[in-house]
């Protein structure tokens, strides 16, 4: 069995009746993502874009890149279009999907993708009303020295900045559509 024992905009929450693998029955608690998560590592001459918030769940102010949630009916890449738009003011010329994950799979659906965004052209920025954002042009290097210090610790920005910084160092033309 299953049953919904918590709903808002973003997430749904379910508890399901299980046989676990021992044969005894159990439960199991499910968070269902209502968007798809989206980031963005905009990358200019050896630097990255980054934005920094406070995040209420951790108590704490954050610094990622650019990234928001996507609902079902939208494509990703446009999502991720409109976030750097609203959380940078750049706009991209050029776009590649670097990756995807599932971000806690033992207990959430949520599922992320990332795009890289080279080409930036600099315009006004437009965050939501529930959002105050700083954003730091940092170089590639000290981005990457971030993700292994703890200064950058959000799962989306870990992976799209050590990724990036992976292919690159692998001789990909990441820029490369």
């Amino acid at each position: 069995g299953s049953r919904r024992v918590y709903e808002n905009p973003w997430i749904s929450v379910r508890e399901d009746q299980v046989i676990r693998p021992d044969g005894e029955p159990g439960i199991y608690g499910v968070v269902h993502y209502k968007n798809v998560a989206v980031g963005v590592l905009p990358v200019e001459d050896d630097h990255v874009y980054l934005v920094g918030q406070y995040r209420y769940p951790l108590g704490r102010y954050s610094w990622e890149i650019p990234e928001g949630g996507c609902p079902e009916d939208e494509d990703p890449l446009h999502a991720a279009q409109r976030e750097l738009r609203e959380e940078t003011g750049f706009e991209a010329m050029r776009w590649r999907r670097l990756g995807e994950t599932h971000l806690s799979n033992s207990v959430a659906d949520e599922y992320g993708v990332w795009f890289l965004a080279t080409g930036l052209v600099p315009g006004e920025r437009q965050p939501d009303g529930t959002e105050v954002l700083g954003v730091r042009r940092v170089p590639l290097v000290e981005a990457l020295e971030m993700t292994l210090d703890g200064r950058i610790t959000d799962a989306l920005s870990l992976l799209a900045i050590t990724n990036y910084v992976l292919r690159r160092s692998g001789g990909e033309d990441v820029a490369a559509g």
